[in-house]
């Protein structure tokens, strides 16, 4: 077995190197740093790695990220050394793709076994999965000989009897069916035989001349042949699920800010507008940014321009470290001159963001929310609607493997039943299925206006592009041809979703702030108190108006008053836990609905973001002025229906504002 060692501490890597090769027998490579193992992965091909999770320039969660970015590398275990051994901080490293931690300081005669333990869980996981696979491909195999012999008695009643329009779809169907599953399930001629069956078929009343009734028979014979003839299974193949795919830069503390100037005093204040928005904030001298960036690479680094550092410009220091910064450090630069020339030298420096003095705090954090933001999507829900079960499972396996989620239906009838419980981003059909077609599903669906706008792609062996262009009229999204390689079905729902997400929230997302529209907001309201009866739990609904509103639109402009209500918008997204509901409910009034809280418990949560905003500065043209906002709490069951909550809540806001704003009270 092959190991590759990365850690920066020379004397674990010669403690590592004498373990691995004396004491486990490995072949093993020792890297110093995150770029040297980087250099070296592809031509050393391990079979796993082990990674330290500090080190300067890149840390582990970095390098796992460049190292899946790799020809061949996707699937290589790699096994995180890190003292940070919390369950939480654990969770995280195999959300991002570890393998495992092993925990420092470790005992390096145990360091062998635990790599054999490693290994051999991944073996376990890799045999399971093959095993799933071998399972529904036997499944099937055994299910072909009943399959084919339906066929034949189909056949002979259609050839024998008197014509039946209604028996010939019948078999059109079966063989239809196997025309698009064969091959999923390691049997290509399946496939083949069936698709030429499938074509001899359309020629309707004329089966019944001889040429072409020997013709059928022959094409029945020779899937029969194909159906006895043993699998050749695929593998399932890289279907992109591990999320260490995607930039590791923010596991760890991803909201770091280095704030880079000479004299630190002036920034004081600029550091602590950024704490209020949740960003952790380091102030450095111009000599300090390399040493710090090697200790902890930031989220972004804010410098000015002019600064020189060890004798050099610091705009060339930052350049040089984000040569060897993977995927670039975000660098905003501050200048005293809005000249073309500073802009220039400002973007060849690998400058992100501009701004000039005196610098605008709501422009500034509304650029670093964009730099460092990083969402946590839900997994995306998809439900298969396909008769034939070995192939829906299979998909299903192949699905959740990518980090989907999945619901299945093999019985059209009861398509709408689960539609409603399971709620899913996309509909995975197939087009011909007995009791009902998905042509005729997907019409029913689109009748209904909760799931009018959800993506649905076809899948079948149809290759008639006109019959697909038909079906795709009918309220279809996308066609998918049976048979289809299993990266190609993650990367198609993957992109069907990602987009569907996209117009959704264009749909119920106010666009100057992100949050839930008024429409939203009020049916996520009935959601919520039908919810806590249901549980019999508490709940309480906050409205929130931003003080002297007018005046500020009137002073400043509307521009600045938008600044205004996205920086509350903002404050309310950080400090609100998830599960709460946070609604622009209209101009400068927002809507917080949190679950499971008390009265009490909520205007003490609420009374602290209060105490911030007011702290925030905004700025118009060099003038600086401070906001404040009123706000008005009621709470479920006291106030038992939604209606009467919101009532409650809005008296309370109004008392806010007669006892002289900028306060919070309890509805009455």
């Amino acid at each position: 077995m092959r190991v590759l060692f990365v850690d920066d501490d020379v004397s674990i890597q010669k403690l590592a190197g004498i373990t691995l090769e004396r004491l486990g027998g490995y072949e093993a490579l020792i890297c110093g740093s995150a770029t040297e193992a980087l250099r070296a992965v592809g031509d050393f091909r391990p079979d796993i790695i082990i990674l330290d999770v500090n080190m300067p320039w890149m840390d582990g969660p970095q390098t796992l990220a460049e190292i899946r970015k790799l020809p061949d590398m996707s699937a290589v275990p790699v096994v995180f050394l890190t003292a940070s051994t919390q369950q939480h901080e654990i969770d995280n490293y195999i959300r991002i793709g570890a393998a495992g931690v092993i925990a420092k300081p470790f005992d390096p005669m145990t360091l062998p076994g635990k790599i054999e333990e490693f290994w051999r869980c991944r073996e376990r996981r890799q045999e399971e999965r093959a095993l799933n696979l071998s399972a529904l491909s036997k499944d099937y195999a055994e299910g072909l000989p009943y399959k084919i012999e339906e066929i034949w008695k189909t056949w002979r009643e259609i050839s024998e009897g008197q014509w039946d329009d209604r028996k010939l779809e019948e078999m059109r169907l079966m063989v239809h069916n196997l025309a698009g599953s064969g091959q999923t399930f390691g049997f290509p001629e399946v496939s083949l035989s069936a698709h030429l069956l499938e074509q001899a078929l359309k020629r309707g009343k004329a089966l019944l001349e001889e040429e072409n009734r020997q013709q059928v028979q022959e094409h029945i014979r020779a899937l029969g042949a194909a159906a006895a003839a043993p699998a050749r299974l695929q593998g399932m193949g890289d279907t992109g699920g591990t999320e260490a795919k995607k930039s590791a830069r923010f596991a760890g503390d991803e909201r770091l800010i280095y704030l880079v100037e000479d004299d630190l005093q002036p920034l004081q204040d600029m550091a602590m507008q950024l704490g209020y928005f949740g960003y952790t904030v380091r102030r450095l001298k111009p000599d300090e940014l390399t040493g710090a960036v090697s200790e902890k690479i930031p989220s972004a680094v804010i410098a000015d321009m002019a600064l020189q550092a060890t004798g050099k410009p610091l705009m060339e220091i930052i350049s040089g470290i984000n040569k060897v910064v993977p995927d670039s450090m975000p660098v905003v630069f501050i200048s005293e001159n809005d000249d073309l020339g500073s802009r220039l030298s400002a973007v060849r420096a690998g400058g992100e963001a501009f701004f000039t003095r005196p610098v605008d705090t709501c422009g500034l954090i509304d650029k670093l929310d964009a730099l460092t933001g990083r969402a946590e999507e839900e997994a995306y829900r998809i439900f298969i609607v396909d008769d034939d079960t070995t192939l829906a499972s299979r998909y299903e396996l192949i699905l959740r493997d990518a980090g989907m989620k999945t619901e299945t239906a093999s019985d059209s009838m009861k398509v709408m039943e689960l539609l409603g419980v399971f709620r899913p981003d996309l509909i995975l059909m197939d087009v011909y299925m007995p009791d009902s077609s998905g042509l005729e599903l997907s019409k029913l669906i689109r009748q209904m206006a909760s799931f009018v706008s959800i993506p649905i792609v076809f899948l079948s062996a149809e290759t008639d592009i006109e019959k697909q262009l038909a079906a795709m009229s009918l309220g279809g999204d996308d066609f998918l041809t049976k048979p289809i390689k299993d990266s190609h079905l993650v990367s198609s729902v993957r992109s069907r979703v990602e987009r569907s997400r996209l117009l959704h929230s264009f749909m119920v997302r106010d666009s100057l702030t992100g949050l839930l529209n008024h429409t939203k907001a009020k049916e996520q309201l009935h959601m919520a108190v039908a919810a806590a009866e249901r549980q019999k739990s508490c709940l309480t609904y906050a409205v929130i108006d931003i003080d002297h509103f007018k005046a500020v639109n009137d002073t400043y402009g509307h521009i600045t008053g938008d600044h205004v209500i996205k920086s509350l918008s903002r404050l309310l997204q950080q400090r609100m836990r998830k599960t709460d509901v946070i609604g622009r409910y209209g101009g400068e009034e927002f809507s917080v609905i949190l679950a499971g809280a008390d009265a009490e418990a909520a205007a003490a949560i609420l009374d602290k973001i209060r105490e911030d905003f007011n702290k925030i500065c905004h700025q118009c043209r060099g003038i600086e002025f401070y906001v404040s906002f009123s706000c008005g709490i009621a709470s479920f069951p006291r106030f038992g229906n939604p209606v009467d909550l919101h009532e409650a809540a809005d008296a309370a806001l109004y008392r806010a504002k007669k006892e002289g704003r900028n306060r919070i009270c309890l509805a009455e």
